[in-house]
C-alpha cells in the first residue's frame, strides 16, 4: 500500500496528495508528519486516515463521519467542530480538543492540555463523546452544553492533579465521568457531584472497553477505582449576572 510522506512539505501540498489517494482508496496512510495542519478535514464516512508523527492544529476539522488514527501527538483544536466519526490518538494533545464538537467520538491515550471539550453540544441523536486516558489541563468542559467527557486519570505523575483549575466553568449541559479522587477546589461551583446510576455505569463501561481495546489497557484495573458524575446544577450558570425584570 502506498504511503504518503509529509516530511517538511507544506500542509496544502500534503493534503492534495491525501485527497488524490482518497479518490480511489478508502484508507490512506501519511507518515513523517511534522506539524502539518488541517489533515483529515471533513473526512466522510467510510474513509480512514492513518497518520504517523505529530499532527498540527485543526486535525480532523469538521470531521464528517470518517476515522482518524494518529500514531503520535496532536497539537491544538483536534476535532474542531466535528460532526461525526472517530478520532483515535496514540499520544497526547494540546489545547481545545474537541472544540464545539457536535457528534462523534475522540479517544486520547494520554493527557490533554487546556480547554478540552470546550463548547461541546448535542442535539437529538447527535451526542459527542471525549475519552481522555490521562489528566486534563485547566478549563476542561468550559461552556459545555451537551455530550460526555470521560476522564480516566491513568499514569499521572506524583502530585499531578486529575484536572486543572476552572473545570466545567460555565458548563450548562452534558456530563463528565471522572475516575478516582479529584481536586474539588478546581471544580466550578455550579457543578453537582453524584454517584453513577446503573444506566450511567452501562454507558461508561462501553466507552472504557473501547479505550482498552484501542490502547491495550487493563479494563478490570481501570474499573476498580470508583467514578463520579459531574453535571451542572442549572442550565443558566450566569443567571445571577442579569437584572430580573
Amino acid at each position: 500500500m502506498k504511503r504518503i510522506t509529509a516530511g517538511i512539505r507544506g500542509y496544502t501540498e500534503v493534503n492534495e496528495d491525501i485527497n488524490k489517494e482518497f479518490l480511489s482508496k478508502n484508507k490512506v496512510t501519511v507518515c513523517e508528519v511534522n506539524g502539518q495542519r488541517y489533515l483529515g478535514c471533513a473526512l466522510e464516512s467510510g474513509k480512514t486516515l492513518e497518520i504517523e508523527g505529530t499532527a498540527g492544529n485543526d486535525l480532523a476539522f469538521c470531521l464528517s463521519g470518517g476515522k482518524i488514527i494518529l500514531q503520535g501527538q496532536g497539537q491544538d483544536a483536534v476535532g474542531n467542530t466535528m460532526g461525526g466519526g472517530e478520532i483515535i490518538i496514540h499520544g497526547h494533545t494540546g489545547d481545545a480538543l474537541g472544540y464545539g464538537m457536535r457528534d462523534g467520538q475522540i479517544y486520547v491515550r494520554d493527557s490533554v492540555s487546556c480547554r478540552g471539550g470546550i463548547h461541546m453540544k448535542e442535539f437529538c441523536g447527535m451526542k459527542p463523546v471525549l475519552v481522555i486516558g490521562g489528566g486534563a489541563g485547566s478549563f476542561l468542559g468550559e461552556y459545555m452544553a451537551g455530550g460526555t467527557i470521560v476522564l480516566l486519570g491513568l499514569n499521572l505523575k506524583r502530585g499531578e492533579k486529575l484536572f486543572g483549575t476552572h473545570c466545567a466553568s460555565g458548563m450548562h449541559g452534558g456530563k463528565m465521568f471522572v475516575r478516582g479522587s479529584f481536586p474539588k477546589e478546581n471544580l466550578s461551583p455550579n457543578i453537582r457531584i453524584s454517584t453513577l446510576t446503573p444506566r450511567d455505569r452501562k454507558e461508561l463501561e462501553g466507552y472504557v472497553r473501547k479505550y482498552c481495546r484501542y490502547f491495550e489497557a487493563d479494563y478490570d484495573g481501570i474499573m476498580k477505582k470508583p467514578f463520579h458524575k459531574l453535571v451542572p446544577e442549572t442550565s443558566r450558570p450566569y443567571a445571577n449576572l442579569y437584572t430580573a425584570e
